[in-house]
């Protein structure tokens, strides 16, 4: 509200609205599709691998940044009906746990991500030891480990978003993982070769080898699309914070309903991702709709 105040006071930036149907349309959708993607692994035990519980890790986040929207449009709904404040005790915490949703979204994107590609790196480097390496238990292990690390730092973060102190290593974290990611795909791809040349002897190699550089390259896309849809809110947020007084932060604000919308964009581009890129999903999928008619 103070933000909508600020744009209209100090720019002639006039703020951009998305309208309610769309949000709706896009958010379901989005909710929807990794739904599936759930659906499509549980049903499907040959999908019963790491990779594809950290791809479920994705899709859960990506439906919780869906979800998120939905109930922060509907809360700005019944405020404007006059259902309710937007001062209360009870919108105020309200508020706040929507807040921590987004935050868990955010949080849970980024470390799936980074589990997905330690994953591809140990494929690729490590493919003769990789069972032993990545067994099933320790996957579900390092999932555990994420979501509760996120639950914890969001709700943190959700109750001292106020703080400075807090806000700073939440933004801070953002580019930091992104940029760890980067390193290991870098490094990931410039020694590839040089590994395929020394397996090159071995059965199978140069199938294994293309297989699980696909794999690299369509994490390559996810972090891609990851990037597009998600830095623009969290620079949002930085600006929001740290400078909302300035007329051209301003102006950057009151796009925010794009921002949001652009969120809720990626919970739909990745399932797409995933069922282009993975044969076995599209397999899946296939079969659930022929049961389904």
């Amino acid at each position: 509200e103070n933000i909508s105040g600020f744009s209209l006071n100090v720019t002639d930036c006039t703020q951009v609205v998305v309208p309610e149907e769309v949000f709706f349309t896009v958010a379901a959708a989005g909710i929807l599709e990794n739904l599936l993607v759930l659906i499509a692994v549980i049903r499907n035990k040959n999908l019963h691998l790491p990779m594809y519980f950290f791809i479920c890790s994705l899709a859960v986040s990506d439906m919780l940044g869906s979800l998120y929207k939905t109930l922060e449009n509907i809360f700005i709904i019944l405020c404007k009906m006059g259902y309710l404040t937007r001062r209360g005790d009870f919108e105020k915490k309200l508020d706040d746990a929507m807040d921590s949703m987004f935050i868990l979204s955010l949080l849970g994107s980024i470390f799936s991500l980074l589990a997905i590609a330690a994953d591809r790196y140990i494929t690729i480097f490590y493919a003769l030891r990789y069972h032993n390496i990545m067994t099933l238990r320790r996957a579900l292990v390092i999932l555990a480990i994420i979501w509760t690390f996120c639950a914890g730092s969001s709700i943190a973060i959700a109750l001292f978003s106020y703080e400075a102190a807090t806000v700073i290593p939440f933004t801070i974290l953002f580019p930091l993982m992104m940029f760890f990611i980067l390193c290991l795909y870098v490094h990931m791809f410039l020694l590839a070769r040089s590994h395929a040349k020394k397996i090159a002897s071995l059965p199978t190699s140069t199938v294994h080898q293309r297989t699980n550089m696909k794999g690299a390259i369509t994490l390559t896309i996810f972090l891609g699309v990851f990037l597009c849809c998600w830095a623009p809110f969290v620079l949002h947020i930085l600006l929001a914070r740290f400078c909302p007084h300035n007329p051209y932060c301003a102006c950057y604000m009151s796009i925010f309903h794009v921002n949001g919308t652009l969120i809720m964009c990626n919970a739909i581009i990745d399932p797409m991702i995933f069922a282009f890129r993975s044969r076995e999903l599209r397999s899946t999928f296939k079969k659930m709709f022929c049961c389904a008619r």
